[in-house]
């Protein structure tokens, strides 16, 4: 299901120039990127963050369902691109060794069907880390009401909520909060 408005798409062009690139250090120590690694960025968007895991994995992946933002990922060297909504994506089963889900679960349709299609292309001994605003802050309550007023399809959750959505028959799951970011690490 598309959103009302292609919010992503009207700002690819000139997203990072508002949303800058950084290394996203705690993100990176969380994921603990193996050698020779395969590394899928979900909902990725212009791989902002993807393109600090290249010469970490021996390959990275960025999804998105914005074909605008990923044509602007499509220009940094070493980043594949896929264009696919996160609940049902063109992967076989148990393929990546490292997922990452940066500041994009709480903008999916369905985040139960996204944490279980994560899950399904996750491979055994393999990590998903998904970093969010803490909706528990009071600037991520602003935020998430932004989004709103912006018709945004939003729908942020707890870390603790985030976390639920995982069949503890198939992951063991941690949670790391710090100031208004959580990250929910998922171990397969």
């Amino acid at each position: 299901m598309k959103p009302m408005f292609d919010h992503f798409g009207l700002a690819a062009p000139f997203y990072e120039s508002f949303i800058h690139p950084g290394v996203p250090e705690k993100t990176l120590e969380q994921l603990s990127i193996p050698a020779g690694a395969f590394v899928l960025d979900a909902g990725g968007g212009t791989g902002r963050v993807a393109q600090f895991l290249r010469g970490q994995a021996a390959q990275v992946v960025v999804v998105d369902q914005s074909f605008k933002m990923l044509r602007e990922a499509h220009k940094k060297e070493g980043l594949n691109t896929a264009c696919s909504d996160t609940e049902r994506m063109p992967f076989r089963d148990n393929i990546f060794d490292r997922i990452l889900m940066l500041d994009a679960l709480h903008h999916v349709v369905n985040q139960l069907e996204t944490i279980n299609e994560l899950c399904r292309i996750l491979a055994p001994g393999g990590r998903i880390v998904i970093e969010e605003p803490d909706i528990r802050a009071f600037g991520v309550k602003l935020l998430a009401l932004a989004e709103k007023l912006a018709l945004m399809r939003s729908h942020f959750l707890s870390p603790h909520q985030i976390a639920s959505l995982v069949d503890p028959g198939r992951a063991r799951v941690k949670i790391v909060a710090e100031d208004s970011t959580a990250w929910v690490i998922i171990n397969k």
